[in-house]
């Protein structure tokens, strides 16, 4: 796996659901640099350099896309730790999960989540949300 460039960090444990946004984002030339994390805790290992990651030598991606209900280490505890500390901080976090959920909702932004997007459960309407993400996080917005 290169993780020496990265633009998009993927966090999340379903398989068919990383696929379609793995693919989404590559069909529509949005990104060539994916890491794609399975779960909380290898998510914090990636970012902070540890584990499995201690000697990647990678830079910190553009944009994470993070699952709330995750094994090991949820989506609420990655972003607690990704907003609190200087490295970390200005990455643009999404939450991308099937919660909605008010008190989720609030928890993500209050902790300094940038958008919370519920995933659709029909295909088109998931594609669609995917492919407006990419646009909008990777092409139009401007990272610190």
């Amino acid at each position: 796996m290169n993780v020496n460039a990265v633009d998009v960090l993927l966090v999340e444990d379903n398989v068919d659901d990383a696929e379609l946004i793995i693919w989404e984002l590559k069909r529509h030339h949005m990104t060539n640099h994916l890491v794609h994390v399975r779960d909380g805790e290898e998510a914090l290992e990636f970012l902070f350099a540890t584990g499995e990651y201690a000697n990647a030598g990678h830079s910190m991606p553009k944009i994470i896309l993070l699952d709330i209900q995750m094994p090991k280490v949820n989506g609420i505890e990655v972003l607690k730790n990704i907003k609190s500390n200087e490295r970390t901080r200005a990455i643009p976090v999404i939450i991308l999960t099937s919660s909605n959920q008010h008190p989720d909702i609030r928890t993500c932004y209050e902790l300094g989540a940038n958008s919370y997007i519920v995933k659709p459960l029909n295909f088109e309407r998931f594609s669609e949300s995917i492919r407006n993400l990419g646009f909008y996080w990777l092409l139009l917005n401007q990272a610190p």
